[in-house]
C-alpha cells in the first residue's frame, strides 16, 4: 500500500518496523502485532540477523558483527521517549526568550547573503566554546531531518523530510526529499530550532509526514520512494534536541561576582557583577557603578575575567571598590567556572623584565606591535607595554599570559610577512630587531617560552562566520576571515575596510558560527553597506573594548566610526 498524494501519512497510523526502522502504515505491515514492515524483517527479526538497520545506517553507527536485533529498550523507545523530553523542554523554552527562538533580522539574513557572494560558513566544530561545538561530528552534506512542511495546505503543522544541501554553521540550506534537482522551494533553516527533528521522529511522536503540495503528483507509493531515498542515509542522533537544550545552559548567573580588566585602566582589574548571560556572553556591570551603565561585554571562557581573589594572588593591580553593603542575593562566582590557563614552571627558564617580544597591540587589534615585558606575575602571567606609546605610570599595560597565542618571539612578523608595528617615534627604518636590541641594551625573550601548538582548528580563508567587535564589545558583527597564519587568524569586517581588521586567535571564544545570533537571542550587526552609509545607527556608545580611558589612542573600531 502506499501514500495517497495529499493524504497525510499518519491518517493510516503510523508504525515503524521494529527491525529496520522503516516507517510506514499499518495496515502495510506483517505479523498480528504490525511490527514489521515485511515477511523478511519479520524472519530477521526472529533470527537476529546480522543485518545492519535502516535506522541505524541512517544514525550514522556501523552495525557491530555481532550485533543483536533483540533488545530490552528498543530504540523507537528511545526515541519517543527524547521527543516526550524535548516537547515539555519546548515549553518550558517559551517563556525564555533567545533559548532557541529565533530573532526577526529586517536588515540581514545569512542565507541569501551565502548563496550571492558564493562563500561558506566555518563549520561550528571550529568553535569548541560556542553550543554544539564539540558534538556536530557528522551533521554534514547529505543528512536527512525532518522539518515542518510549508509548502502545503494543511492548516495543522505537517512534516517531510529534507536533505542538507549546503552547510554554514548553524544555519542549512535545505531541499526537500522528491525535488530532485530542483532548487525552486530550497530554504535556509538553522538546524539548533526546535522543529528540526531526526528521521523517526515523526513517526514516535504520532506527527504527520506529507509530501509537500508542488510534488504530490511524481510518486503514488511514497512509501517505496522514501525507503529507497533513506536507505545508507544518515540523520541527526536521536538525542539531538536535547543537547542543543543543554549546550544553551551557561553555569554564570546574574549577580555572581567577578574581577574584571579595568576598561578605563589596562593595569589593573575591578569587581564587577553578572548582569546578563546571553549565549555565554556576559554583560558585567561595575559594582561602583550607581546606575548600572559602566558595563563591559565578555564571554565567560575570557582571559580578562577571573575568580575573586585572583588579583592579589597573583600580584596584579588591583582597584578596590567602595562599595561596602552587598546586593542581596550577589555571590562570589566559583573559581571552577572559569578558563583554566596552562600550569608552567617559572623557577627555571621563564621570562624577565625587560625582555622584547611582539604582541597584538590591545588598543589596536589590527596591529602586532615591538613590546617589552614589563613585570613578571605569579602563576605564568606577564605584564607587557607597548613600546613607544606606554603611559608614565604603567596604566596601559596589558596582562598576558605567557602561553598566550597573543604574543610572539622576536622575528615573528618578518618569518610571516606581516608588518610589525615599530615603537611610537622611531625614526630608524625600515625597522630592524639586531639594531633595536642593540640600541635598547635588551634581549629578546627566548622562543622556546612561547606557545608553538598550532591546533587542527578547520578555518580556511574567506569563511564566513559572526564576530566580536573587539573594540567595541557588545557588537556581534558578520566577518569574514582573510589570513591564517598558524593559529592566528586575520578577521574583516564585512562592508568595512581593512584597517578595522582585527587578528584574533582561533580558539578565540569571540568568534561564532554563522547563525550563532539567531540561536541565542543576541543581536547582530550585519555588513556595511557602502551605497547606504546610514543604514544602521551611527549613535553607538564608544566603549572602546575593553580601554575607554584610552580613547585618544583608538581609532580602530569599525562600529563607532
Amino acid at each position: 500500500m502506499g501514500f495517497s498524494p495529499g493524504t497525510p501519512v499518519s491518517s493510516h497510523i503510523p508504525k515503524t518496523c521494529v527491525m529496520c526502522g522503516m516507517i510506514g502504515v499499518r495496515d502495510a505491515f506483517y505479523s498480528k502485532t504490525k511490527r514489521f514492515c515485511s515477511v523478511s524483517c519479520s524472519r530477521s527479526y526472529s533470527s537476529n540477523s546480522k543485518k545492519a538497520s535502516i535506522l541505524a545506517r541512517l544514525q550514522g553507527k556501523p552495525p557491530t558483527k555481532k550485533a543483536k536485533v533483540l533488545q530490552k529498550q528498543p530504540l523507537v523507545a528511545k526515541l519517543a521517549a527524547y521527543a516526550q523530553y524535548q516537547a515539555s523542554q519546548q515549553n518550558q523554552a517559551k517563556s525564555k526568550a533567545g533559548m532557541y527562538g529565533l530573532v526577526p533580522s529586517e536588515s540581514f539574513d545569512w542565507g541569501p547573503y551565502i548563496c550571492v557572494n558564493n562563500t561558506s560558513g566555518a563549520p561550528v566544530s571550529c568553535f569548541k566554546h560556542a553550543p554544539m561545538g564539540t558534538c556536530w561530528g557528522g551533521i554534514e552534506e547529505g543528512v536527512r531531518i525532518e522539518v515542518l512542511n510549508s509548502d502545503t495546505n494543511h492548516s495543522t503543522k505537517v512534516y517531510w523530510i529534507a536533505e542538507i544541501v549546503k552547510l554554514a554553521g548553524f544555519k542549512a540550506l535545505l531541499r526537500y526529499e522528491g525535488f530532485d534537482v530542483d532548487s525552486s522551494k530550497d530554504f535556509w533553516c538553522n538546524l539548533c530550532i526546535p522543529e528540526v527533528h531526526p528521521v523517526g521522529w515523526c513517526a514516535s511522536s504520532g506527527k504527520p509526514l506529507v509530501p509537500p503540495k508542488s510534488i504530490q503528483h511524481k510518486h503514488s507509493n511514497w512509501k517505496a520512494f522514501l525507503v529507497k531515498r533513506l536507505t545508507g542515509a544518515k540523520t541527526l542522533p536521536p538525542d539531538f534536541n536535547v543537547k542543543v537544550h543543554e549546550n544553551t545552559q551557561f553555569p554564570f548567573k546574574k549577580l555572581m561576582r567577578v574581577e574584571v580588566v579595568d576598561k578605563n585602566y589596562l593595569c589593573r582589574t575591578r569587581v564587577a557583577l553578572v548582569e546578563q548571560v546571553i549565549g555565554g556572553r556576559l554583560r558585567l556591570v561595575y559594582e561602583e557603578s550607581q546606575d548600572g551603565s559602566d558595563d563591559f561585554w565578555c564571554h565567560m571562557y575570557s582571559p580578562l575575567i577571573h575568580n575573586i581573589g585572583w588579583s592579589r594572588s597573583i600580584g596584579h593591580r588591583f582597584k578596590r571598590s567602595d562599595v561596602t553593603k552587598k546586593i542581596e542575593g550577589q555571590v562570589d562566582a566559583p573559581p571552577q567556572l572559569f578558563q583554566k590557563v596552562r600550569d608552567v614552571d617559572q623557577s627555571v627558564d621563564w621570562f624577565k623584565d625587560g625582555m622584547k617580544l611582539e604582541a597584538i597591540d590591545p588598543l589596536n587589534l589590527s596591529a602586532i606591535c615591538v613590546a617589552t615585558v614589563r613585570k613578571v606575575l605569579a602563576d605564568g602571567y606577564l605584564m607587557i607595554g607597548i613600546d613607544g606609546s606606554e603611559a608614565v605610570d604603567g596604566s596601559d599595560w596589558f596582562c598576558y599570559h605567557g602561553t598566550s597565542p597573543s604574543i610572539f618571539p622576536v622575528g615573528f612578523c618578518e618569518i610571516n610577512s606581516i608588518e610589525l608595528t615599530s615603537p611610537r617615534g622611531y625614526t630608524k627604518l625600515p625597522f630592524k630587531w639586531f639594531d633595536y636590541l642593540r640600541e635598547t641594551a635588551s634581549i629578546a625573550a627566548p622562543v622556546k617560552l612561547f606557545n608553538k601548538e598550532v591546533p587542527n582548528h578547520g578555518f580556511q580563508r574567506g569563511m564566513k562566520l559572526e564576530a566580536v567587535d573587539l573594540m567595541e564589545p557588545r557588537l556581534v558583527c558578520v566577518a569574514t576571515v582573510t589570513r591564517i597564519v598558524h593559529r592566528l587568524l586575520r578577521i574583516h569586517f564585512d562592508g568595512w575596510e581593512d584597517e578595522y581588521d582585527q587578528w584574533v586567535d582561533c580558539e578565540s571564544p569571540d568568534l561564532y558560527p554563522v547563525g550563532w545570533c539567531q540561536l541565542t537571542g543576541y543581536q547582530l550587526q550585519p555588513p556595511r553597506c557602502k551605497l547606504c552609509p546610514m543604514s544602521r545607527p551611527r549613535t553607538l556608545r564608544a566603549i572602546n573594548v575593553l580601554y575607554q580611558g584610552a580613547s585618544s589612542q583608538i581609532a580602530n573600531s569599525p562600529m563607532t566610526r
